[in-house]
């Protein structure tokens, strides 16, 4: 057992200030005791929110909720559109065909009816 390797320390990659890389001890490195700093500006527009979460320590159950509910959320209204909008055509295209089929179909009593009608809301 004596002649096995020992495991070295952990290291972590650094970023450089000249934009290298380089590998640190951790212990090396000064301890952080003020708040974890979020650059929003590089966050990835959907993901912009959940940096904000973590930043300020709300949870990784609200992060985990927006990440789920975001696209759910986004989805059910765009099918909620979409069968507004299919049932708006239907009820323009089966009006047309009402109509059209009223305007062929009756002859002077459709007129007459018609006339009807028109006088009945003039007053």
């Amino acid at each position: 057992m004596d002649s096995l390797p020992t495991t070295p320390a952990p290291r972590t990659v650094v970023q450089l200030p000249d934009g290298t890389h380089a590998y640190i001890d951790p212990h090396a490195l000064p301890q952080q005791t003020g708040p974890q700093v979020v650059h929003i500006h590089q966050a990835a527009p959907d993901r912009t929110v959940q940096r904000i979460a973590l930043g300020s320590g709300i949870g990784a159950g609200t992060v985990a909720a927006g990440v789920y509910f975001g696209p759910l959320l986004v989805g059910a209204l765009t099918a909620i559109a979409a069968n507004l909008a299919i049932l708006a055509f239907l009820a323009v295209a089966l009006t047309w065909g009402v109509v059209t089929m009223v305007r062929s179909v009756g002859g002077e009593n459709g007129r007459a009816t018609a006339k009807n009608v028109r006088k009945a809301r003039r007053r």
